[in-house]
């Protein structure tokens, strides 16, 4: 007879549920609506990047620990705490833009006789 998955376990997998629904509403929303929903999700207090990065922090600390007592390699820590710090710095880059989509969302929804000009994009590279 196999055990149910501890709660933490379910609960991980609910999230994960639930962002794929999250995901699949977005693709559908007007644009007010999705600049909301994207900010929301962006923010980096209150949102779910944050609440990702604190989570992956909290498992590099987890992951310290366990390899100082010999149970997991050195490199399961350092790649936890190198994602870590990554994911702060891309919250860091990202919470520049909550103006702009926070603008977005509170615009009505229009049907624009003359559509707009679209801006011309800009890859930046970062190494």
């Amino acid at each position: 007879m196999s055990h149910p998955a501890p709660y933490p376990v379910r609960l991980a997998d609910e999230i994960t549920r639930q962002l794929g629904q999250l995901a699949d509403h977005l693709s559908q929303l007007p644009p007010p609506q999705a600049a909301q929903v994207i900010a929301r999700v962006l923010d980096p207090d209150s949102g779910v990047l944050g609440g990702v990065t604190h989570l992956v922090a909290t498992g590099s600390v987890f992951a310290k620990d366990q390899a100082e007592r010999g149970a997991l390699p050195a490199q399961v820590w350092l790649a936890l705490g190198r994602a870590s710090n990554e994911l702060h710095d891309i919250t860091l880059d990202l919470d520049e833009h909550n103006d702009a989509l926070q603008h977005v969302s509170t615009q009505p929804a229009t049907t624009a006789a003359k559509p707009p000009v679209p801006a011309p994009l800009v890859v930046r590279r970062r190494r």
